[in-house]
């Protein structure tokens, strides 16, 4: 049974119980028609626990039986045909139903993921699999829609990416999953922003300060690792840090970094201990991404055909594949200085024999400047489809992320968070500089 449900059973009954006295004292002066409020409130109460259980499939006839009893003496209660200490059989029935609850019934998590971006799954993936192997846990994994951005604000396309997570993660649709009414015992998101992104943003449902509302535990894990821990400070106090009782970080380092920033925003709008306390929010348990990245080997990956015929040779042998990223940190902070410096990497590397060139842009890219560079917009959709057209080297924009790290034998570009997880594997990293072009 559920721990929410038994948990509500329990609590219900001792309401009961009260209410009971309330009405055994009315029986007592004879004013028995007066306690008809809480007549109907207890039979409301019977009604929803016998609803309970038998959703819940833990019940026996019998207890069902003793409920409808409950009910039937209520409602000769109500009519003036009980005994003035037909109360005392009241509170036998809900007794012998709470007692089979706590000795017969055992607890079980409800577990619910709510990803938004199919690319960033990774941040929640390895959680997601413990849940699922848990045989006292059911794990729903829920992937919500998110909104573009206009450059005033406004939003604009939605984007369900629902059937782009891997086959093996069974996915039930947001618009299927009744969070208010299913209650899950813990919540995981790695969607910090609710409304205050500027790019996107997801449906207003599963805002942080939303899903709050409908569980005991909601824990928020970053769709980010940060470079030697160095968490930039305005990602330690977002929606997300701020409305989920546990957050987890990738090191000690990065816990400190959060719990610093945190507090200097308490302080700042004197608001210290609103949001919990920092010291037991901010949890270093590492990254999800990691367990991806270690677990992630290229004999694994399934290779388009298309990418296989840039890798490999005529004779059979394998070009040396390098990992070409771009971030969106840079698109912002560059705008015509960094689009040139991506024309003359492609154009230096085309047309190379002893290597194999795979482009992956951050996702956001495209939506990033359409939201907050319109001006530069059609510059950069122009080199992305020269680069597609040309058709001399992979371009990735695919949810996997992780294939294209065990695919590659080198990375080459900005500094980002997949910098962090590529020297996980131990191979070669240069960083680009867009001052030199």
């Amino acid at each position: 049974m559920r721990r929410w449900v038994r948990r509500k059973i329990i609590e219900t009954v001792s309401e009961m119980i009260k209410r009971h006295a309330v009405i055994g004292q009315a029986l007592l002066q004879g004013e028995g028609n007066h306690v008809g409020s809480i007549l109907a409130q207890c039979q409301e109460d019977a009604l929803w626990i016998g609803n309970a259980i038998e959703a819940e499939s833990v019940f026996d006839q019998g207890i069902i039986h003793k409920l409808e009893e409950y009910c039937e003496d209520l409602y000769l209660i109500s009519e003036g045909r009980a005994e003035a200490l037909a109360w005392q059989k009241l509170n036998q029935y809900v007794t012998d139903v709470r007692e089979y609850i706590a000795r017969h019934t055992t607890e079980r998590l409800e577990v619910a993921f709510f990803p938004y971006k199919a690319s960033m799954w990774d941040s929640l993936e390895s959680v997601w699999m413990a849940a699922d192997r848990d045989a006292a846990c059911d794990a729903y994994v829920v992937p919500v829609p998110y909104f573009d951005k206009n450059p005033d604000g406004s939003v604009s396309a939605m984007h369900d990416e629902t059937d782009l997570y891997p086959d093996y993660v069974p996915v039930v649709r947001w618009d299927e999953y009744d969070v208010a009414n299913r209650r899950p015992d813990i919540i995981y998101i790695h969607y910090p922003y609710d409304q205050a992104n500027k790019v996107t943003t997801i449906h207003p449902d599963f805002y942080a300060k939303e899903l709050k509302k409908h569980t005991d535990l909601l824990v928020y894990i970053p769709y980010f690792v940060c470079m030697d821990s160095l968490a930039p400070a305005h990602l330690c106090v977002l929606p997300g840090t701020m409305h989920a009782d546990k957050v987890i970080v990738q090191s000690e380092k990065a816990r400190e970094i959060y719990i610093r920033e945190f507090q200097k925003f308490e302080e700042e709008f004197s608001c210290r201990g609103k949001f919990g306390d920092p010291q037991e929010k901010f949890v270093a348990l590492g990254s999800p991404k990691y367990d991806k990245v270690t677990s992630a080997e290229k004999k694994d990956m399934e290779i388009p055909e298309d990418w296989l015929a840039k890798i490999m040779r005529p004779d059979g042998s394998r070009r040396n594949v390098l990992l070409y990223n771009t971030s969106v940190t840079q698109l912002l902070e560059g705008e015509e200085r960094v689009l040139k410096k991506i024309r003359s990497v492609l154009a230096l590397l085309k047309g190379r024999e002893d290597l194999a060139l795979l482009w992956r842009p951050h996702p956001l890219s495209q939506t990033t400047y359409a939201a907050m560079r319109p001006k530069w917009m059609d510059e950069y959709l122009k080199i992305v489809e020269e680069y597609r057209s040309e058709n001399w080297g992979i371009y990735d924009d695919t949810p996997d992320l992780h294939r294209a790290i065990a695919v590659s034998d080198a990375y080459y570009g900005d500094i980002s968070s997949l910098v962090d997880l590529y020297r996980l594997t131990g191979k070669p990293i240069m960083i680009q500089s867009t001052e030199v072009v």
